[in-house]
């Protein structure tokens, strides 16, 4: 666990996880060849292993979630045209406007109050093709789970809705599943379920997983044969990777079935934290808390500071909000420190704390 030996409460991000004793003797035991000449037999197992959860005809490894996302756009858009995805999605926010610089198209951010697109928002959304100087719609976008809503589950029946009405105006979808996993675990339903709702689907490794590396884009194997190109472009392919891969498959036999214990651990943290004076906390469905800095005197970059210097870490997500993620590194024990040390820091004990009175 990380925090046994050096103290540290790392709820950064479930990326900072580190290899265990098993996934590290399975790097090590992994049969290698050369996976840009399409020899690999571990990385070819690991994408046989994936496409066979999610009910897809193929997948294809990458080096990272940001890079699958961008070949999806490649895939199913062409320059000039609209993707249509909510507002705060990993999209907009979190991937340097790659849609642009990588794609030439531009994202069409449909605003919601918890995060989660509707088939009647979607549809709302669609440019009319009769709309001759207008642009056009290209692809649907679904982030499950979504990050800045806090690790919301789109639910199953809204996710089948939205294929449908794009569907019916004869768009592709595409998910951005990078929790698919904590998803399925959440909403009782398998990531196959969740697949079935979406042309190309991308899955990651690195994060509840517990993988050092990787994310999987799924699809039929034609989109899927195209992907492989557009991955070569990009720089992501790679020689040995079977030793990543190998990883990707122990994660899958034995990390997957644990996720419910993030899920109970961040409604713990949620739960202890609730009577913290000066904190809103937003009560989470899978492993990411956000917390609201409701003291005039503080903002996030103060509590991170903070929490930091405590030995707890978290992430600044916006001016007053923080987040915090659990992962499998983190047990109960660190849970209970992490909330003591919030309560320390943001209320009645943080008030003899000096904070800089700045304009948030």
């Amino acid at each position: 666990m990380r925090g046994a030996s050096d103290g540290i409460v790392d709820l950064r991000s479930d990326t900072v996880t580190r290899p265990s004793a098993g996934m590290r003797e399975a790097i090590a035991r992994a049969e290698v060849g050369d996976d840009a000449l399409g020899d690999d037999p571990t990385v070819r197992a690991l994408e046989s292993r994936v496409a066979g959860i999610l009910g897809k005809p193929a997948s294809l490894f990458f080096p990272s979630g940001i890079m699958a996302n961008q070949t999806a756009l490649l895939l199913h858009t062409t320059p000039g045209t609209e993707v249509v995805c909510e507002a705060s999605a990993h999209l907009v926010d979190w991937e340097l406007a790659g849609a642009a610089a990588n794609a030439g198209v531009q994202l069409r951010g449909v605003a919601s109050s918890d995060g989660i697109l509707t088939a009647e928002a979607v549809v709302a959304a669609i440019r009319p093709r009769a709309a001759k100087l207008q642009i056009q719609t290209s692809l649907i976008s679904v982030e499950n789970t979504h990050n800045a809503a806090g690790g919301r589950v789109v639910p199953l029946a809204t996710a089948l809705a939205i294929r449908d009405a794009a569907r019916n105006h004869n768009l592709p979808v595409h998910m951005d599943g990078a929790r698919l996993w904590n998803a399925a675990e959440a909403a009782g339903v398998t990531e196959r379920d969740y697949a079935a709702c979406a042309d190309t689907v991308m899955v990651t490794l690195s994060k509840g997983l517990g993988c050092p590396v990787g994310s999987m884009l799924a699809g039929d194997e034609e989109t899927i044969d195209r992907a492989r190109v557009v991955r070569r472009r990009l720089g992501g392919s790679m020689r040995q990777s079977g030793i990543l891969a190998a990883a990707g498959l122990y994660a899958l036999d034995h990390n997957r079935s644990r996720l419910g214990e993030d899920h109970v651990r961040a409604r713990r943290l949620a739960e202890l934290s609730r009577s913290i004076p000066g904190l809103d906390v937003i009560e989470p469905e899978t492993n990411i808390v956000m917390f609201d800095i409701a003291r005039p005197d503080m903002n996030s970059v103060d509590v991170t500071a903070a929490l930091e210097q405590r030995g707890v870490w978290m992430t600044v997500f916006t001016q007053r909000r923080v987040r915090a993620v659990t992962h499998l590194d983190i047990d109960d024990a660190g849970i209970e420190r992490a909330a003591a040390v919030l309560a320390e820091v943001v209320g009645e004990g943080g008030r003899g704390t000096h904070f800089a009175n700045r304009p948030v």
